[in-house]
């Protein structure tokens, strides 16, 4: 566990296909576009024919992981095969990432990237962006939330999002609120946080992840933490916990009374994301047959309930779409991480 100020959050922080040109030489061109349009009718009629292995980059259990196997399930049910989660974790989810880049193109493996994948090229950590993959669909969005103890908020009568942020100013540097480890997703909230309301806190970090940073905020050891609704679900069910706000545009369906920052008069907006990707160079019909069985999984009966039980947003943009969002996500985080220091 690493305490970090806000001067530190903002001062110390910093350490933390190629398009297949085809070349005719003789012979017939409309013999040629007629084989290879055979060809792509051929995969996208028999793909697939056997599982699917899909990389998660993040531990089983976790929310991203959670997300995925619902998903998987119900793409199997369209595409007509099993889909295998495959775990593969570290490095900050650098493993995972790496695996779906580098991974076999032939359409039996895919995987979820998500927000961090935005990072990782301005910590130095990797060079990977969202350029090194073919975007499938972006999946669900996750916001953060302010979420603090309910026994340190009634003993100090805060009951609203203002009433927190009246605290936090008149104790500088006296709240501690936790996140994950340094330069993750909640961490950033936190830097997100402080920056769009001028507060001075302490950012808790955690390299076990957010499950430790929220048992510490429900148990007392810190005041509150930046993590999602879902991973805070079970203990603001039990009440040891109370939402002051989300980091979203919309109320979440799980927690209808807990209003938006923004409802409160705070421009605060952070929703990392999830979505699947492919590795480059997969063909063309494999990539079709695929995006169609995403936006059928997307409106599956058993997906959707779930992920309203979970109180997690599903925010489907199409391949297109999603690229688009990733293009300008890049943007948008690598501004977001220069004004807290990262």
């Amino acid at each position: 566990m690493k305490k970090l100020s806000r001067r530190d959050f903002l001062a110390a922080s910093a350490a933390v296909s190629a398009a297949g040109v085809l070349t005719a030489c003789g012979g017939s061109s409309s013999t040629a576009a007629s084989t290879a349009s055979s060809a792509a009718a051929g995969k996208s009629s028999s793909y697939p024919t056997k599982g699917i292995s899909v990389i998660c980059p993040w531990s089983a259990g976790g929310g991203t992981d959670a997300c995925l196997r619902a998903f998987c399930e119900a793409l199997g049910k369209n595409l007509g095969v099993t889909l295998t989660v495959d775990n593969q974790t570290g490095g900050g989810g650098i493993l995972g990432h790496q695996a779906i880049a580098d991974a076999n193109n032939d359409g039996y493996t895919i995987g979820m990237i998500t927000f961090e994948l935005a990072t990782y090229k301005k910590l130095g950590t990797s060079d990977l962006t969202w350029e090194n993959y073919a975007p499938l669909c972006r999946v669900n969005t996750d916001a953060a939330a302010i979420t603090v103890g309910a026994k340190w908020a009634a003993s100090n009568n805060i009951t609203d999002l203002a009433g927190f942020i009246d605290y936090c100013k008149a104790h500088p540097g006296e709240v501690q609120m936790g996140g994950s480890s340094n330069a993750s997703v909640w961490h950033i909230a936190g830097g997100y946080l402080m920056s769009a309301t001028g507060i001075d806190i302490q950012m808790i970090t955690y390299q076990e992840g957010a499950a430790t940073a929220v048992q510490n905020a429900a148990g007392g050891f810190i005041q509150g933490v930046t993590v999602s609704l879902a991973e805070a679900r079970s203990f603001i069910e039990s009440g040891d916990l109370i939402c002051l706000g989300v980091m979203d545009e919309k109320r979440n369906p799980v927690f209808p009374d807990v209003p938006p920052c923004k409802e409160q008069g705070y421009d605060i907006t952070y929703y990392p994301q999830r979505g699947m990707a492919a590795p480059l160079g997969v063909d063309e019909a494999i990539m079709t047959r695929l995006e169609e069985a995403c936006a059928a999984a997307i409106e599956d009966t058993d997906f959707v309930t779930f992920m309203n039980n979970n109180g997690q947003a599903i925010s489907y943009l199409d391949a297109q779409g999603y690229a688009d969002y990733l293009k300008q996500a890049a943007v948008d985080v690598a501004a977001a991480m220069d004004a807290v220091g990262l």
